[in-house]
């Protein structure tokens, strides 16, 4: 008994840098992001307990949440989570049919801009979107003759979601594109070799009987980390259009929603609940990504 006293004594030891980061900086805060949504908090005075006006409030009265906000989150989410999710994939097994140098190139390529995101935004991006006639875009389609202006593309409540959905999909190869990768060349050569015995045909029925079924921990790593990337990327479009909000809301999410609150208008309470109900949409999709690629014992 002493033995194994010593041994549990010494797995808390190793274990609590971890439990101490996770309560502080990840439990804490949550907590008290729930409480604070039951209240009134400006950020100067207590805060007051309000019970569930917030959620009230969130549901009934604010119009712009329910018509602008949570469809654009909602939109961008489907396209840039779902979309950047099976385009990780795909690029994925394609660069894993290559040999071992060109992979590393290709990979490397490939998962560059989600590292580089950001300075790439405002240097390469602005700068290819600029609304006068010398932005990239702009000078090639006067020279073409398709257009007869110049277009404001980062400030047209038209254009502003859907560069903000290509710029996404551009930057969107990150670690779950490495997690997918390594799963993929690290199925075994020999369960191949049997589906095809067992009657398998093509490249299509072997990724989806074999290689996804084999690599299930690396699809839902990526469909997490997807999922959360996606419905927490909000700098983008802030970034792009220069103002939050956006341009007559076209390119606001959740977090801009949040954000807006919080620390433009210092509504603490009504920005923690928003903050709430963005906690709870990320762990309903963690759910599906859970049944979908989770183990089952």
């Amino acid at each position: 008994m002493r033995i194994s006293s010593k041994k549990d004594r010494g797995h808390w030891l190793l274990l609590s840098p971890y439990l101490i980061l996770f309560i502080v900086f990840i439990a804490l805060p949550v907590v008290v992001a729930i409480y604070l949504s039951f209240t009134y908090f400006n950020a100067i005075e207590k805060p007051k307990w309000i019970g569930i006006q917030n959620y009230i409030t969130l549901i009934t009265r604010d119009t712009l949440f329910m018509q602008k906000v949570l469809p654009n989150t909602i939109k961008y989410a489907l396209i840039v989570g779902v979309g950047g999710y099976i385009l990780s994939f795909i690029l994925a097994w394609l660069v894993a049919q290559l040999t071992r140098i060109p992979r590393t190139i290709f990979a490397l390529i490939i998962y560059s801009p989600s590292l580089t995101a950001g300075v790439t935004m405002s240097v390469i991006w602005r700068v290819l979107f600029n609304g006068d006639q010398q932005g990239y875009l702009n000078a090639l389609l006067l020279k073409l003759g398709l257009i007869d202006k110049p277009v404001q593309w980062l400030q047209s409540p038209q254009h502003l979601m859907d560069i903000m959905i290509l710029v996404s999909l551009w930057s969107s190869m990150g670690v779950g594109f490495l997690a997918m990768l390594a799963g993929i060349l690290n199925v075994d050569e020999q369960l191949y070799e049997a589906a095809y015995i067992d009657g398998i045909k093509n490249r299509l029925q072997e990724i989806i009987y074999v290689t996804i079924p084999a690599m299930k921990p690396q699809m839902l790593f990526g469909a997490v980390m997807s999922i959360v990337n996606t419905f927490t990327s909000a700098g983008i479009g802030v970034a792009l259009s220069g103002s939050n909000p956006t341009p007559q809301y076209a390119g606001q999410l959740i977090v801009n929603h949040i954000e807006d609150y919080g620390f433009l208008r210092y509504e603490m309470g009504y920005a923690a609940a928003l903050s709430v109900v963005l906690l709870l949409i990320i762990w309903f999709f963690s759910r599906i990504a859970w049944r979908l690629f989770g183990e089952r014992y």
